[in-house]
């Protein structure tokens, strides 16, 4: 999520502060890190973890309760594949109430608890079909049938008649909210975009079914009102009417459907949690932040709310009880602390919410808090039992200096049993987005190379979101840019910590971070020994030839009109460097990526093969944008700590990586 500048004055609210959440700490408080204050320690039951071990610990999310709230339907992966699964909210074994080799998400209980509405797509094309299967199991039906449309998340009305949803023409560069009557199963649009890129979401049904709440956002997600759209003439009103670009998200409506619950940028581009009375459109802050605040759902008594944090990269999940302001945070271990429900985390009792606990060295698990003991109990274990044997470097967040002053963020995983002796390998691995973050999430990528030994650093450069709206725009049409020094920043980093050897440094990523790879190899060859890049784009003009038009629309908000920015579009692609790289480069594809195509994979592998360079490639059958098959995913770790081991430790393709222990 990005965040945004107030601009101009917004006269028609009326704004008081709620609850105690006054500090005004946030980025400007970071304190550089000493390099020297980074240590390795000793381990002595350090090892490398199995790849099987990594990946067949499961992930878990996408939780919904059952209307009477004794049950809890997810998503998890646990057979291989994200299906469907659903457990006693009490904890107890958990049974898969789907099969399918696709991805099954967004899972929704009908309000009779019959059924079960979600999304799946097709071989990772993200062009999703709602189905709905039997609660206490059965066949599932496809509801929508249109293999090219995208239909996802849904929303029940109250009175179970009719599900809200987002829908996008495959060739559509809008997302539209359309409603499907249960009974006849035929689709109604309700509202009709014109504005390329542009994108409504449903927020809530009103109370008695005539009002859907709203969100639409502009393309590069700086900008975005609430609107409250009635049911029957899908006229809309905007609740949130603004001059400038500020951000209004809602998240969830009362029950009594007089207040919006909504994250907003207005206090100087920080994102803040407030409530919004829809009668007279005064707004009244929960925060006053300059940290990432995220508004969270009421309870179904209206009696509480929540929201999350992200300090840095690291969340902690609060509860606010609405008659005394008083907000109340979740006690779980630090990490990434968030909030899970599908429309609500808080149980139909109001007595209990799901939350969520991860870090990166910590598999996501569900918990279950009570709220009037304060207790959490763990709802899921996803970890496998032998994994848990196996110590596994917790991140740290370290800060660092960038060329022009900047403060940079960044996670450091350090291997135990590392001699500072500047000997050891290391690798910087740029994040998604470009509009996205780093956080403490599990990871079992870095996971697998940080417990061989790898030194891994994955910054958090300008365009990054979580620190406020200036540093989030600050590389708007200079892509591989700034952005790319900031993660040069991070090298020299690594090298001042005394434990890096300059001449044994790797870069891997996916998504925008497979394209900071090849800008990186392109523009700074010198410095990278090795390189793996997944699913990365190597020419910007290209992509807008045969991308998803929704994501084109975001990238002309980056770069600009492309026949007016020639330029800035050439110097922001990789394919104008691409041919100065020296380092070996493995490049690891899905066959249907909508986001970033195959052809953008072919084109780095045919010009560095005309060039006679070192490069590998491997494509996915039915994998999209990022890598879902267990086997798939076990595949590419595995390709990919070879390829550093051969070019980053001298270790031949042949040796058994598996046992590669960490030097004592």
């Amino acid at each position: 999520m990005t965040t945004h500048r107030l601009v101009a004055v917004l006269c028609m609210f009326c704004c008081g502060l709620y609850g105690s959440d006054k500090a005004s700490t946030g980025p400007d408080d970071r304190a550089l890190t000493d390099p020297g204050s980074i240590l390795s320690t000793s381990n002595p039951e350090a090892r490398p973890a199995p790849f099987e071990d990594l990946f067949y610990t499961r992930n878990v999310f996408g939780a919904a309760w059952s209307p009477d709230g004794q049950q809890i339907v997810f998503t998890t992966d646990m057979s291989g594949r994200f299906n469907l699964w659903k457990v006693r909210s009490s904890g107890g074994w958990p049974i898969q109430l789907t099969q399918s080799d696709d991805r099954q998400y967004s899972a929704v209980w009908s309000p009779d608890g019959r059924w079960i509405v979600y999304q799946q797509d097709q071989a990772g094309n993200e062009l999703w079909d709602l189905f709905a299967v039997p609660s206490d199991g059965g066949a599932p039906i496809n509801l929508t049938s249109t293999p090219d449309i995208r239909e996802e998340d849904p929303h029940w009305s109250h009175d179970g008649r009719a599900i809200a949803f987002s829908r996008k023409p495959k060739q559509g560069a809008q997302y539209d909210i359309a409603l499907l009557d249960w009974s006849t199963r035929q689709v109604r649009m309700l509202t009709h975009e014109q504005q390329p890129g542009y994108s409504w979401n449903v927020v809530g049904w009103s109370k008695d079914d005539k009002t859907i709440i709203a969100g639409r956002v502009n393309p590069p997600f700086t900008d975005a009102d609430v609107y409250a759209i009635d049911v029957s003439s899908g006229k809309a009103e905007n609740l949130t009417s603004h001059q400038g670009t500020v951000r209004y998200l809602a998240s969830s409506v009362s029950p009594d459907s007089r207040t919006i619950l909504l994250s907003c940028d207005a206090k100087g581009g920080y994102m803040n949690v407030a409530l919004l009375d829809i009668a007279s459109k005064r707004i009244t802050w929960v925060t006053d932040l300059k940290w990432e605040a995220f508004a969270g759902t009421f309870s179904p008594d209206g009696k509480r709310f929540s929201y999350v944090i992200n300090a840095d990269g690291l969340t902690e999940a609060y509860l606010v009880d609405r008659a005394s302001g008083k907000a109340e945070k979740i006690n779980l271990p630090q990490g990434l602390n968030t909030l899970s429900g599908d429309p609500t985390e808080f149980a139909p009792q109001s007595d209990r919410v799901i939350v969520s606990h991860e870090s990166s060295n910590q598999p996501g698990d569900l918990w279950i808090y009570n709220l009037s003991t304060k207790h959490s109990q763990q709802l899921s274990f996803s970890t496998i039992e032998s994994l848990r044997a196996i110590p596994l470097p917790p991140a740290q967040v370290v800060h660092y200096k960038a060329f022009d002053g900047k403060i940079i963020s960044a996670l450091l995983w350090m291997p135990f049993n590392l001699k500072r002796d500047g000997s050891n390998a290391a690798l910087v691995i740029p994040h998604g987005g470009p509009t996205g973050q780093r956080s403490d999430y599990w990871s079992p990528e870095v996971q697998a190379l940080a417990s061989r030994g790898y030194i891994c650093i994955a910054p958090n450069p300008r365009g990054s979101t979580g620190y406020g709206l200036e540093f989030q725009k600050a590389n708007f049409q200079d892509l591989g840019g700034g952005d790319l020094r900031d993660e040069m920043a991070g090298v020299e980093f690594l090298k001042a910590t005394g434990y890096v050897d300059s001449k044994r440094i790797g870069i891997t990523g996916g998504s925008y971070g497979g394209f900071m790879t090849l800008m990186a190899i392109g523009k700074e060859p010198q410095t990278w020994a090795a390189a793996v890049e997944m699913y990365g784009i190597i020419n910007w003009s290209s992509m807008l030839k045969s991308s998803d038009p929704s994501l084109n629309e975001y990238l002309k908000a980056l770069l600009g009109d492309p026949e007016q920015n020639q330029k800035i579009y050439q110097a922001d692609s990789p394919i104008t460097y691409i041919r100065s790289e020296k380092a070996p480069l493995l490049v690891l594809q899905g066959d249907n990526d909508p986001r970033v195509p195959k052809e953008e994979a072919q084109q780095v592998v045919d010009i560095l093969k005309n060039e006679g360079r070192t490069v590998d490639v491997h494509y996915y059958a039915n994998e999209g944008h990022g890598f879902v098959k267990r086997e798939n995913q076990i595949d590419s770790v595995r390709r990919t700590t070879a390829w550093f081991d051969q070019y980053l430790k001298g270790i031949a393709p042949s040796s058994n990586e598996e046992n590669t222990q960490v030097s004592h």
